[in-house]
């Protein structure tokens, strides 16, 4: 039990700070090793240089700095009950492990550098689309512009072409209706001249009636006049008669 503990509190002192995945099949295999249990010698050459050649990194002065305390975690395993050669190659093999872990994340993951560049990247690419935006907003403006004054233009040309057909047209109803005055004032006047000659001529017949009737009255009152005459001889002659 405490080897296991050892074990995962070095793997989480390794892999706190890095967030490193899990190796589950490796750690299987750590968690299975006991004391008594480890042997190295079906593995002695191959794992043998391994295990110098990790030793030999960690321990070397001009080797890159390691990711958790080695000699610390080996100190603890040995204390443990583990031998010096099984501690090293449980130290190897979780170095392995952190290794792999770190590369893994470095090839997914970028550099400071790449991250100021790419952002700088991104900073200039905004500022130009920014610039062609604002470009392209104010072409926009000056072209909205231009087509409002276009048809501002085009506008005040109906406007004035409308008048100009108003007047025309008011011009053409007036002359029209000054024409239909003048027919009908020139119709009114022949009527009038057409009823005066009917009065003159409705007079002179009526003046050539009383003409008449007159002749009339004339011609009656000299035959009334005869027949009196007349009337009063044979009168007269009858009187004598009787006489």
């Amino acid at each position: 039990m405490k080897l296991h503990q050892a074990v995962a509190s070095g793997s989480r002192t390794a892999t706190s700070s890095l967030r490193v995945p899990t190796y589950a099949p490796r750690f299987d295999v750590l968690r299975n090793l006991r004391p008594q249990s480890l042997s190295f010698a079906d593995h002695a050459s191959p794992m043998r240089s391994n295990i110098q050649q990790r030793l030999a990194l960690h321990t070397s002065a001009s080797s890159l700095a390691n990711h958790f305390d080695t000699h610390q975690f080996v100190e603890e395993l040995t204390r443990e009950g583990l031998s010096r050669q099984q501690a090293e190659g449980v130290m190897a093999a979780l170095a392995e492990v952190v290794d792999e872990s770190i590369a893994g994340m470095s090839r997914t993951m970028v550099t400071k550098a790449e991250q100021e560049k790419l952002h700088y990247t991104q900073k200039v690419d905004f500022a130009q689309l920014k610039s062609e935006l604002q470009l392209h907003e104010k072409n926009d403006l000056t072209l909205m512009k231009q087509e409002n004054d276009q048809l501002r233009g085009d506008v005040e040309k109906l406007k004035q072409r409308l008048r100009e057909e108003i007047t025309r047209t008011m011009a053409g109803v007036r002359l029209d209706l000054n024409l239909e005055k003048g027919r009908i004032r020139d119709e009114s006047s022949q009527q009038e001249l057409k009823i005066k000659e009917v009065d003159t001529r409705i007079e002179s017949e009526i003046a050539g009636l009383r003409t008449q009737i007159e002749q009339a009255k004339f011609s009656i009152l000299q035959y009334l006049v005869g027949v009196a005459t007349g009337a009063g001889a044979l009168l007269l002659a009858y009187l004598r008669m009787f006489k």
